[in-house]
């Protein structure tokens, strides 16, 4: 009887551990993670607008994401070889004017703006880059000090586009001087490139390099693998120029959704569409292998039981080919609300895609494009992420391979009552180098009893670039436990320092 009885009990806790596990898993809400949303220029949507009110039409964007959970912006400054932003190589673009070459007027520098809205809103800031495009269209009339007009020598025209022959080092060394224009004098957080390497192939047409295959293809016996490289040079040359400005400037790639198929490769994913390594000759896997990259965001924009690239093998596959670089996740908002669930028709793809994304350790967010879906919460995208998948704050990945070294800690942590009411106010820690210079502070709240985690983002009450944080007083008779961390430029988190305190 004892035995049974004994053999019950065992049954029922496992029982409560499995139930308990399941709970855990489908509700945990990680307290980091990459949390990104891309804004374009080219579909138009700042093109000759007012500066007074475009500032105000980004502002209430960002405020949107800000609220959605969002972390980190992909903003778009670089369509054409041009710039949204005050470049020292390249035309204003005329995505933003309307006409390339001609300064905002009034005078402003939309980058400059974005960099210190998303900072203040404790968001991280990525420079969006095209490398090689300079006519989406050839009817578009170039700025007189177009780069193309000096040295015309340097462009290939492919269809009815103009690009930057990807073979030249002329090329390669135009777009790192653009780059190290933008680290140098750009408090940015990452450089980030797209999906668009050599361009996606026109039907019956190949690019036209082969007065460049002839004259810098020699080694190579075929133009694929010649093509691969000339990318890889400009990826590896892309991250040592980073780097070597500053340290802690990421530099990542938005690759399209398909590595390779099977069909291709045995290694490839099942699926049935265009390739980054045979088609726009980008060797993502490559890249991340050398450490040329810093993170990798495939845009897996299909549903859930696509036929050709179905979203669910997409990720599986992604998730096992990170070669130990951050991995984030593309998604297409509109995709994601406009297909139901294979297995829930009654619900759009959310849930499933969210929760394949978290079953991963190697998947460490993801990225929504485009933000403007997500601001209009098309088929109530926004309204879930706030309700349920962005319920408390995240930090962004640590990126130890950049640096895991912590700020030292808060120092002088002290509620004071000021004419703007109970404030908490904190000294920043000293620094030796920039690298582990605080930059940001986590404030955390608990009750006078409550064990302090600060490993549970629900505590989260404010991230924040000032040294100070206004308490919500009541009447004094609650006791809360507050406590104070410090961020450096790469997200590591200091030790932390508390304070009791009355609201």
């Amino acid at each position: 009887m004892k035995v049974r009885n004994l053999l019950l009990l065992l049954a029922f806790c496992c029982l409560s551990l499995a139930v308990q596990a399941q709970f855990v898993s489908t509700s945990a809400h990680p307290k980091r993670e990459f949390r990104a949303a891309w804004i374009q220029a080219v579909n138009g949507q700042f093109r000759g607008i007012p500066t007074d009110r475009l500032k105000q039409i980004l502002i209430n964007q960002l405020n949107s994401l800000q609220g959605a959970g969002i972390n980190a912006v992909i903003f778009q400054v670089r369509p054409e070889a041009d710039a949204l932003y005050a470049s020292q190589y390249e035309p204003w673009s005329r995505f933003l004017t309307g006409v390339q070459g001609k300064a905002p007027e009034p005078y402003w520098d939309p980058m400059q703006f974005m960099i210190e809205e998303c900072h203040k809103r404790s968001m991280e800031f990525h420079a969006w880059i095209n490398p090689y495009r300079v006519k989406t269209s050839l009817k578009n009339e170039l700025s007189p000090i177009h780069i193309y007009n000096s040295h015309p020598e340097w462009f290939v025209t492919y269809g009815d586009q103009l690009y930057f022959d990807p073979a030249l080092p002329e090329s390669r060394n135009h777009i790192c001087k653009v780059i190290t224009d933008i680290v140098s004098r750009y408090d940015v957080d990452a450089i980030h490139m797209d999906d668009y390497f050599y361009p996606y192939p026109i039907k019956g047409k190949d690019f036209p390099d082969d007065a460049s295959f002839a004259r810098y293809g020699g080694g190579f016996s075929n133009k694929a693998d010649w093509r691969r490289s000339n990318v890889n040079i400009l990826i590896q040359k892309i991250h040592e120029t980073v780097r070597g400005l500053k340290p802690w400037v990421k530099f990542g790639v938005s690759p399209f959704g398909i590595y390779r198929n099977q069909s291709s490769d045995p290694l490839g994913s099942a699926t049935n569409g265009l390739q980054n390594y045979d088609d726009l000759y980008a060797d993502v896997l490559l890249w991340a292998r050398k450490g040329w990259i810093d993170y990798n965001i495939p845009q897996v924009y299909w549903q859930i039981g696509h036929p050709a690239a179905d979203y669910e093998t997409l990720v599986k596959w992604w998730a096992k080919h990170t070669e130990n670089r951050p991995l984030f996740i593309g998604q297409s908002v509109m995709n994601t609300v406009q297909n139901a669930d294979p297995k829930n028709p009654s619900v759009n793809q959310l849930p499933r895609k969210m929760a394949l994304q978290r079953a991963y350790q190697t998947i460490g967010g993801s990225c929504q494009w485009p933000a403007s879906a997500v601001v209009e919460n098309a088929g109530k995208y926004r309204d879930a992420l706030v309700a349920e998948y962005h319920k408390y704050p995240a930090l962004p990945p640590v990126f130890d391979f950049m640096d895991n070294e912590a700020p030292d800690k808060v120092r002088k942590v002290k509620p004071v009552w000021t004419a703007d009411g109970y404030i908490l106010f904190w000294t920043a820690p000293k620094f030796k180098d920039e690298m582990n210079r605080p930059v940001q502070y986590v404030v955390y709240r608990f009750g006078s009893k409550e064990k302090v985690d600060i490993d549970d983002p629900s505590h989260i009450v404010a991230v924040t670039r000032n040294t100070f944080y206004k308490l919500p007083y009541e009447d004094g008779k609650t006791k809360y436990r507050y406590v104070v961390t410090a961020l450096d430029r790469l997200h590591n988190e200091s030790k932390s320092v508390s304070k009791k305190v009355k609201l």
